[in-house]
């Protein structure tokens, strides 16, 4: 029996923008997405077995509500890893994941689980396999898998010896296409908050939405880009726009209310939706802020939490 524990880290939005409908039905997106240290752990053990048929796969998670079979992302990606790569063998996967990451929040924790599965098969199955084709793989499953694969390697202490020099390994991306074309970039060192209201919001009906909402003002990407590369905060803040807010909030009052607690209590203008939401984060000056911050926005909204990105 072997076994890797690795971490599966969040991630938030600095900029979102949607392009346009593709010919295939997704939509065409240009946004930066940035990893933060908020995560979950996600134990993978393998024992080979000649006496299975195949391969078992087995999950458990802390969270009772959590779908522990197909459904789950991380069941997925064990059940993909099997069949590309694991025909010769035979033997069981057991999963166990203790979430943090609030569910179905903007902050791709699923696709987080998925990609540290990718990554433990191929680590306890030998594969050596580069990020590149890693992330090929993770994107059959979801459109942000990828970048928490490249994510993962960067900050994972047990990953990073095995990618230091692999320049897909990184923070923070831009991402474009569908979002699984991606282009390392420079991320941003910062404090923050996250506050989740109490409800849910489907990515389908957002994306959906939006094609009918007009967007009076988009994230400039490119500057956006030079602004992580000079440490100009201030330019960062102008460009951090998610144009899904412009059909989210006008449904979802609650995340109106969040977003405006957030930035009257915070001294920065670096306040936002992550994804399709309903999680909203502000940037702040440094951890004792985001402490504050945080005991404020937990009156309102009890998965509230501070943390800070990864670099």
């Amino acid at each position: 029996m072997k076994e890797i524990k690795l971490k599966a880290f969040a991630k938030i939005n600095l900029s979102l923008d949607v392009c346009g409908l593709l010919d295939n039905g997704f939509h065409e997106v240009s946004m930066v997405m940035q990893q933060i240290l908020l995560c979950d752990d996600v134990k993978v053990r393998w024992t080979e077995d000649s006496s299975v048929q195949g391969i078992n796969i087995s999950l458990s998670t802390n969270r009772y509500y959590l779908p522990t079979d197909e459904r789950n992302l991380a069941y997925k990606a064990a059940l993909l890893m099997a069949e590309k790569y694991a025909a010769d063998i035979n033997g069981s996967i057991s999963i166990d994941i203790v979430k943090r990451i609030p569910v179905a929040a903007g902050l791709a924790g699923g696709s987080s689980n998925g990609a540290a599965v990718i990554h433990a098969l191929n680590m306890l199955w030998d594969l050596k396999l580069p990020l590149q084709k890693l992330c090929d793989t993770g994107a059959k499953l979801g459109s942000d898998v990828p970048f928490c694969i490249m994510g993962q390697a960067a900050a994972n202490d047990n990953l990073k010896p095995v990618y230091s020099k692999d320049p897909l390994a990184c923070h923070c991306a831009l991402a474009t296409g569908t979002g699984t074309e991606l282009t390392p970039l420079q991320g941003l060192k910062s404090h923050l908050v996250l506050s989740k209201p109490a409800i849910s919001v489907s990515t389908a009906e957002v994306y959906k939405g939006i094609d009918s909402e007009h967007i009076p003002e988009r994230p400039d990407n490119k500057e956006l880009i030079h602004a992580l590369r000079t440490n100009n905060r201030k330019l960062v803040e102008k460009n951090m726009i998610n144009v899904l807010e412009n059909f989210t909030l006008k449904r979802y009052p609650v995340i109106v209310y969040t977003k405006n607690k957030i930035q009257q209590l915070c001294s920065c203008e670096g306040v936002l939706m992550s994804g399709s939401g309903p999680t909203v984060y502000g940037l702040c000056k440094n951890i004792r802020e985001a402490k504050e911050l945080c005991r404020r926005m937990l009156e309102d909204n009890k998965e509230s939490f501070w943390t800070r990105t990864t670099w």
